[in-house]
């Protein structure tokens, strides 16, 4: 056996080197390596939503949020976007983040009854009119101290508003609160649930992600939900009567874990404080916004029975279930020994403020 030269040797080295590099998923060339020397350290958020993937919601608010927290970071912030309910249950999400299971989470409040019921006063009817002047009501309770006790246990990052919420059936109109006897509608919150009782109807908790197969198999009659996330989550194919009056419209909040926030540095903490507060509260309620206005056409043009009862607090048959929903939930509020008075009265003042 010949013995091989140094040359040959040398070769053989680096042929045995390149083998070994083609078996990695990425080479790394001399400006990889100095990029990576120099690079800082990437901290990953986790974000937990309910929302389809391919929502607006996601799509147009979510996604590019992310992208502008990574942009604005140099690459320092990650936002991972589980959503669907994919990491955490659309009940459970705040206490996920809370104790640490999810970075940052999107919560609709009703979902876990009693946990704000100062921020609900916010749902009841008359106050708003669509999910721009409900955001704005929302984030200035809490920007001005009224409601922000009620999330101490996380940082929160902005409040989401939806539009006034609709009834939705399949086949049968409701008109009257005599048509909703008897009847199995699904209620997003405490606040919906006493409104549609106090109908005759008999309201049913569910989240937004079982509406359809439970519509579907008839273990609901319909729903109230607001037109957007009517759309976006599908429901648009079920139900083809509509009862649109505003008797109620649903709080949501995106919060993160106090801990993760507090971790960061000065400057990352800046970067989630610009794009938190007003700045996504306003983003959201547009998206909101201009999906209902295209769902409610869509529905309409396919032919969709229509009910509009715009004004249902001076509508003589709606104004006594909607009063006696309102009286109800400020009357176990106060029995809770909280302000329930105080707040709803700020309430309204945020309402008359945020309507231009």
């Amino acid at each position: 056996m010949k013995m091989m030269t140094p040359l040959a040797m040398t070769l053989a080295s680096l042929l045995s080197f390149t083998g070994c590099s083609n078996e990695q998923s990425t080479v790394v060339d001399s400006t990889d390596t100095t990029e990576s020397a120099n690079s800082k350290e990437v901290t990953t958020l986790r974000f937990s939503h309910l929302w389809p993937a391919t929502a607006a919601m996601n799509v147009e608010a979510f996604e590019p949020w992310a992208e502008k927290i990574a942009e604005e970071s140099d690459g320092r912030l990650k936002v991972e976007i589980y959503p669907s309910a994919t990491l955490s249950k659309p009940d459970v999400t705040y206490d996920a983040v809370a104790n640490g299971t999810v970075d940052i989470g999107l919560q609709v409040q009703g979902y876990i009854n009693g946990r704000f019921p100062l921020t609900q006063i916010a749902e009841l009817p008359g106050l708003s009119d669509s999910a721009g002047q409900m955001s704005c009501i929302l984030q200035t309770l809490y920007d001005d101290g009224v409601i922000a006790s009620e999330y101490e246990d996380t940082h929160l990052l902005f409040m989401i508003g939806s539009e006034p919420s609709t009834i939705h059936t399949v086949d049968k109109p409701i008109r009257k609160p005599d048509d909703m006897k008897g009847m199995r509608i699904r209620r997003p919150s405490a606040i919906g649930g006493d409104i549609i009782e106090a109908a005759g109807g008999a309201p049913v908790g569910l989240p937004a992600t079982d509406l359809y197969n439970s519509l579907q198999r008839g273990v609901i009659d319909g729903m109230a939900f607001p037109w957007s996330p009517t759309g976006s989550f599908r429901l648009t194919e079920i139900v083809n009567t509509h009862t649109n009056m505003p008797f109620y419209s649903s709080a949501l909040m995106v919060t993160m874990n106090k801990d993760k926030y507090e971790s960061l540095p000065d400057d990352l903490k800046e970067v989630i404080d610009n794009n938190s507060g007003t700045v996504m509260a306003d983003i959201t309620a547009n998206v909101f916004d201009t999906e209902a206005a295209k769902f409610y056409e869509e529905a309409k043009a396919r032919g969709d029975v229509m009910i509009d009862i715009p004004d249902p607090l001076n509508d003589p048959d709606w104004r006594v279930p909607l009063e006696a929903g309102t009286e109800k939930y400020l009357s176990d509020v106060e029995a809770l020994g909280l302000d329930a008075q105080g707040v709803y009265v700020k309430a309204q003042q945020a309402s008359v403020a945020c309507e231009s």
